[in-house]
């Protein structure tokens, strides 16, 4: 599907934007309020189990009805349609782009170069499932009978990111008899901490690579091999103790892994948007197959909503839509995800992921370079961490910085007044950064004039607010699908391919080309820069 649209700043509803702000933009949300006491109930959405009050973003009505404008004009609809018809829609690589599969049902048709790939999803589901199982009852048995009490998950960036996430999120439906670890770093240190204290025959490690050649999870894969064969003495353990994440059964073989335990994902399935693919094998194992289908029901919920809202209605694209307001016309570049639940505290990391890497882009689909900004930096930590650490600036500072706050009705763990105080305080900062304290009001309570400034809130700093019920299952899978579309409109809008990544990959080649310097005995001629040289001969010298 080609997008022959004019650039973002060509089209009609862009100029009319820019001509809006130049009214609206110095209004304080103090007045937006104050001119419309219905501006709360204007400004929410609900669907899929989330609340979404957008009232604290700096627009009006016409504001949001000029930018589902700028959404029509850019196609996203016939985009997103195009999508989850299996169009090829990642351009640079020539592939669909189907996360939406992996959660589809079993009567569900979705199909890539003529064929149905819902089958091929639920048959390795079921093996997930199946393994699982077995892990969980104990029927699997290590090398030397004994069942398998440690889970160790070796991979990186999406095959990291996403299982090590949702286990944290999802821990309080995990067995508390299995332990999990999640490896990712080259650095030694970190599967050298995630073994420290682990029985190799108790030990079980999930290898994710889909090529099984990426570097860093080769070379852990490799070390973890030869720390269980310290212990087990045997090559024939190997089969035992280690399963694949792959397609590539040859390599997997040559491992040692028995293929019939390896499972497969499909190059539609972008690594960032992997979790719920095999992938999220650990994931399974940790909550149990069923957890795992609500997990895929709330992501399918999400993708639904999104599919058939209107773009009025539709949290995705109003969100979206709002972010590229507060990026372009409030020259805000990042966002700040501020998660009101400790479970959650790796969901601004991996959303990291996901969004910088797919919109982090400076080339449009038609090779050109963009005329505008693309993707905010993505960062945050869990409330009430943050407001000792970084709030200070969200709300002071002289950057902009809009929030999403995430919250839930209903704690995991009942203790006292802790989840009371805990929604009093994510409230409070919505409500700080929106309002704010004028220098009047910070003298009504008695302040002297000369501390009045330091004690004085500007205030009309925007946030969203997600509510949910609870954090289970079905609502994680919700979240993660609304960031992913989210991250979707924004794409179609900025006219970039969000589900290519070549950004990455020259500091991989410098790095392999480096290391064979590094660890060359000849001490090979250097042709690198003369920083570069230098580095590079120093560590050469101090490591003999």
């Amino acid at each position: 599907m080609t997008n022959a649209i004019p650039p973002l700043k060509q089209r009609a509803a862009w100029k009319a934007l820019t001509a809006h702000h130049a009214e609206v933009g110095g209004r304080h949300l103090r007045q937006l309020f104050a001119e419309d006491p219905q501006r709360a109930g204007r400004f929410t959405l609900e669907a899929v189990g989330i609340h979404y009050d957008f009232s604290k973003q700096r627009i009006t009505q016409e504001t949001l009805a000029m930018l589902l404008q700028l959404a029509d004009e850019s196609r996203v609809a016939a985009r997103r349609d195009a999508m989850f018809a299996g169009e090829k829609l990642n351009l640079t690589e020539k592939r669909a782009v189907l996360h939406t599969a992996l959660r589809a049902p079993k009567d569900a048709k979705v199909t890539v170069d003529g064929a149905n790939v819902v089958p091929a999803v639920h048959e390795v589901l079921e093996r997930m499932a199946a393994f699982a199982d077995r892990i969980r009852s104990g029927e699997w048995k290590g090398h030397t009978g004994m069942p398998i009490r440690n889970i160790v998950n070796i991979g990186i960036g999406g095959s990291d990111l996403g299982p090590v996430m949702a286990y944290e999120a999802l821990r309080p439906y995990t067995r508390r008899d299995l332990t999990f670890r999640f490896v990712s770093n080259i650095d030694g240190n970190d599967l050298a901490e995630a073994t420290r204290d682990l029985s190799p025959d108790e030990t079980l490690f999930v290898i994710a690579s889909k090529t099984f050649t990426t570097m860093e999870t080769m070379v852990n894969a490799q070390s973890a091999r030869a720390w269980s064969l310290a212990s087990l003495k045997d090559d024939a353990a190997v089969a035992k103790h280690f399963v694949a994440v792959s397609t590539h059964a040859a390599e997997v073989s040559k491992f040692g892994i028995d293929t019939a335990n390896m499972f497969g994902f499909w190059d539609w399935v972008g690594g960032r948007y992997s979790m719920e693919s095999a992938i999220g094998l650990s994931t399974m194992i940790a909550i149990g197959p069923d957890a795992f289908r609500d997990l895929l029901a709330g992501s399918y919920a999400m993708d639904e909503h999104f599919l058939q809202a209107p773009l009025a209605q539709n949290l995705p694209v109003v969100m979206a839509l709002l972010g590229l307001w507060n990026n372009h016309f409030f020259d805000a570049h990042t966002v700040a995800v501020l998660p009101y639940e400790n479970y959650l505290k790796r969901f601004p990391a991996y959303l990291q992921q996901m969004v910088m890497e797919s919109n982090g882009k400076y080339v449009t689909l038609e090779g050109g370079r963009v005329s505008h900004h693309t993707s905010p930096i993505y960062w945050g930590e869990p409330g009430t961490n943050g407001q000792h650490s970084f709030y200070q600036l969200i709300h002071q500072g002289t950057r902009l910085i809009p929030a999403d706050f995430i919250a839930f009705v209903k704690p995991a763990h009942e203790l006292g007044r802790h989840h009371d105080i805990l929604i009093a305080n994510v409230i409070a900062q919505a409500e700080a950064l929106a309002f704010g304290k004028t220098p009047d009001e910070v003298r009504a309570e008695g302040t002297p004039d000369w501390l009045v400034p330091h004690r004085t809130f500007e205030g009309n700093r925007p946030s969203n607010m997600f509510f949910l019920e609870a954090l289970t299952p079905f609502a994680l899978g919700s979240l993660v699908a609304l960031y992913e579309h989210c991250v979707f409109v924004q794409g179609v809008i900025w006219n970039i391919d969000s589900f290519d990544q070549w950004g990455v990959e020259l500091g991989k080649q410098l790095a392999q080309r480096i290391v064979g310097e590094l660890e060359s005995k000849a001490a090979p001629a250097l042709t690198h820069d003369g920083s570069t040289n230098a580095l590079i001969e120093r560590y050469r010298a101090r490591r003999g």
